[in-house]
């Protein structure tokens, strides 16, 4: 006990969730992939597209016999039929020629542009009226312009949004391999809870943060495993730990994490077999008194009680971890911020790093960050804010006006 409450920097402890190994892959239809985190490289097999592909309906050409076309100088090419969707063309379009053809139809060998119709007219049954010139490759992708042959298109560690879902379908990927989703257990502590049917009464409050919490994991890719309140007890502490360090990837407790009588979270963590305390106190507020340790290779966090503390240490400390153990990347970790001009002073303290809540305004085109304060268990602040402003702990504040990044939550 005697590095009780030794407090470390917020880079120091972010560095440690580079040595976490991911969970173990599973393999899984193409239709529930969604969200889900890539576990191989993905390569193609194929050219995309496989074929020269029109993008425009109108008509497929050499480009030179075009050359010059205007309205007032067009030229007159002959038709020689029509591509059909979904064929591949028999004919060849030589000098002179053209061949009518569709958004998404193979262009038939000897065209490598396409006028689109609307700078045609029909002359007459043969012949099509052109006055306006074509590039070479004009209104037309090649085979393998988007992805060739043999190429990398997604990397491991990708988590995959629709247009990724859309990549694999071109590719014939009816199955593919992802990261399992991270199982991570949830427990409240504390005397003063009640489940949330019950009518809390004296000095009892609804449990807030298995729900709470709940949803971020969610939202990080993972899956909650929720172990109920815990009294603030030993015994029953460390059997709730236990149980869930056995059925989880990594355990969340909140509460228990401060300075006090009954705070009973490193006790217990440290009577387990294998146990380690890696942090207790972080240089940030809210939630200096978080709590990190190992139970076996498992990891183990205690989270302040207070709702809001709870809920952004989960924002900006746990979640990167949990999405580092579903295999994200280093690379797809990065939350990009919105950029806003802060609407009023906000004084800080050195030494600390600062999790502001802000709420956005727009107004003739002009984004504001203005500071939702208020105290750590209030939740009705997370309910207005918009997102979060980092200040950083050699700061003494910033100034109204400063451009921050929001980070949205």
């Amino acid at each position: 006990m005697k590095d009780f409450f030794t407090v470390a920097d917020l880079p120091h402890v972010m560095a440690m969730r580079l040595d976490l190994q991911p969970v173990q892959s599973e393999e899984i239809p193409l239709m529930e992939s969604l969200g889900r985190v890539l576990a191989e490289e993905i390569k193609a097999d194929v050219d995309l597209p496989p074929f020269p592909r029109s993008t425009m309906d109108g008509y497929a050409v050499r480009a030179v016999d075009t050359f010059g076309a205007s309205e007032g100088n067009p030229v007159y090419l002959r038709t020689i039929g029509e591509v059909a969707m979904g064929d591949a063309p028999a004919f060849q379009v030589k000098q002179g020629e053209v061949a009518g053809i569709s958004t998404g139809g193979m262009l038939p060998r000897g065209a490598d542009s396409v006028i689109m119709v609307e700078h045609t007219t029909l002359f007459d049954a043969n012949t099509v009226e052109i006055y306006r010139s074509a590039a070479p490759g004009q209104n037309m992708v090649a085979a393998g312009e988007d992805f060739p042959r043999g190429g990398t298109v997604l990397a491991s560690g990708l988590r995959l949004r629709p247009q990724e879902m859309g990549l694999l379908a071109a590719l014939g990927k009816e199955h593919i391999r992802v990261f399992r989703r991270p199982v991570i257990g949830i427990i409240s502590t504390g005397d003063e809870l009640v489940p949330v049917d019950r009518i809390p009464v004296g000095g009892e409050v609804r449990d807030v943060n298995t729900y709470s919490l709940a949803g971020f994991v969610h939202a990080a890719g993972g899956i909650p495993l929720t172990f109920g309140i815990v009294k603030d007890h030993s015994d029953a502490l460390v059997h709730a730990i236990r149980q869930a360090d056995q059925q989880s990837d990594m355990v969340i407790l909140s509460g228990g994490s401060s300075v006090g009588m009954r705070d009973l979270t490193i006790q217990s963590i440290s009577s387990l077999p294998e146990s380690r305390i890696l942090i207790h106190g972080i240089a940030v507020s809210p939630g200096k008194p978080t709590i990190l340790g190992f139970v076996g290779k498992k990891m183990v966090w205690g989270l302040p009680g207070h709702v809001v503390s709870a809920m952004i240490v989960f924002q900006m400390i746990v979640r990167p971890f949990i999405e580092r153990l579903g295999g994200l990347s280093e690379t797809q970790e990065r939350r990009f911020p919105i950029y806003a001009s802060l609407s009023r002073n906000i004084a800080s303290a050195q030494g600390r790093v600062d999790f502001v809540r802000v709420r956005l305004l727009e107004s003739g085109g002009r984004v504001t960050a203005e500071p939702v304060l208020g105290k750590s268990a209030l939740v009705n602040t997370m309910i207005k804010a918009d997102g979060l402003i980092v200040i950083e702990r050699d700061q003494e504040g910033l100034d109204k006006g400063t451009v921050v990044g929001v980070i949205p939550i």
